[in-house]
C-alpha cells in the first residue's frame, strides 16, 4: 500500500491496455486526452462565469477527479471518438456555405441596442 488509500485510482484506472484499443498509438492516447482535459478544465472554468463554451464531462466525476482521470474514462467508455484532420484537405465550397449560412439569412444581429452594458 502506498499513499492513503488501500487501492489508488489514477492514471492507471482505467487500464493503458484497455484505452489503446480506442486509438491507434500511445502517442495519440496522450494527445486526445490531454485535449478533452483541457476542454473538461475550461468548462469548469467557465461555470464560475456563466458561459458554456465546452461541453462537460461525460462520465460521473468525483469531486477531487482530475480533468484528464475524467477524459480518459470518456475515451474507455467510448464517447469520444477522434478524428484525424487532414491540414492539407481544402474546404469544399459547400462546407463555408454551411459555415455562413447564418449570416447570409441574416439571423445574426450584431447591433448594440441602449440597454446594453459593457
Amino acid at each position: 500500500m502506498s499513499g492513503t488509500v488501500a487501492n489508488p485510482i489514477g492514471i492507471t484506472e482505467p487500464p493503458i491496455d484497455e484505452l489503446l484499443g480506442h486509438v491507434d498509438s500511445k502517442y495519440a492516447l496522450v494527445i486526445f486526452a490531454a485535449k478533452r482535459a483541457r476542454q473538461i478544465n475550461s468548462y469548469f472554468s467557465q461555470l464560475q462565469d456563466g458561459l458554456l463554451e465546452n461541453v462537460g464531462p461525460l462520465v460521473e466525476s468525483r469531486v477531487q477527479e482530475k480533468p484528464l482521470s475524467i477524459a480518459m474514462r470518456e475515451i474507455n467508455a467510448g464517447l469520444l471518438k477522434m478524428e484525424e484532420i487532414d491540414p492539407n484537405a481544402v474546404p469544399s465550397a459547400e462546407d463555408l456555405a454551411d459555415l455562413d449560412a447564418p449570416f447570409a439569412a441574416g439571423e445574426t444581429d450584431f447591433s448594440v441596442g441602449e440597454d446594453s452594458t459593457f
